[in-house]
């Protein structure tokens, strides 16, 4: 009969402890994880944005007076553009210098694109977190996943520039991969993909 009550005993004592142990974690809610994404990119160093210029973009930017054009070539399709000053203000070009080099195919090739980055420097911008899923972590106990968007923050960058942004084959949002982790009853960003 003892030993009946001595197991007993050790049994409730058990499941105390069982009990006593498994606290529940904090919820992370989206705008938690989002915020926590946010926090990191603007620990980052702000960036400026990368834009296609395709054809109706370069007429664009002439009128705006980003750039104007200094030579045409014998075969009326290329030309060079010559950053203004104010041109310089807005853009850099990928290999430095000041003269866009405009060389299509032909006078129909619509895919002919130059590239220009944006002298306004910005942190990217995190947004449209989606419901957070558990997952296993190697080495991290309570873990969750989100899906969210990435985007450019074209603060700063003039209109025409920004409309050039939005032109077909420019890429101003990325959908990124956020894992999270459970560290001493905080919820803690370990990876952005």
């Amino acid at each position: 009969m003892l030993n009946w009550k001595t197991l007993g005993v050790v049994f409730l004592g058990i499941s105390g402890l069982i009990v006593a142990g498994c606290k529940s974690a904090p919820d992370l809610t989206p705008t938690q994880a989002l915020t926590l994404v946010q926090a990191k990119y603007d620990q980052m160093a702000p960036v400026g944005t990368n834009i296609l210029v395709n054809d109706p973009g370069m007429l664009s930017g002439a009128t705006a007076k980003l750039w104007e054009r200094t030579k045409v070539y014998p075969n009326k399709i290329w030309a060079d553009f010559k950053l203004t000053p104010e041109g310089k203000k807005a853009v850099t070009l990928p290999g430095g210098g000041e003269v866009i080099e405009w060389r299509p195919a032909n006078l129909d090739d619509k895919d002919y694109t130059i590239m220009v980055t944006t002298v306004a420097a910005n942190h990217l911008r995190a947004h449209d977190m989606g419901d957070l899923q558990d997952e296993m972590m190697g080495g991290s106990g309570t873990s969750k996943m989100g899906n969210y968007t990435e985007g450019v923050n074209l603060t700063g960058v003039p209109q025409v520039l920004q409309d050039i942004a939005h032109n077909p084959g420019n890429r101003l949002s990325t959908k990124k991969e956020a894992d999270f982790s459970l560290e001493n009853g905080a919820w803690v960003l370990k990876n952005i993909r």
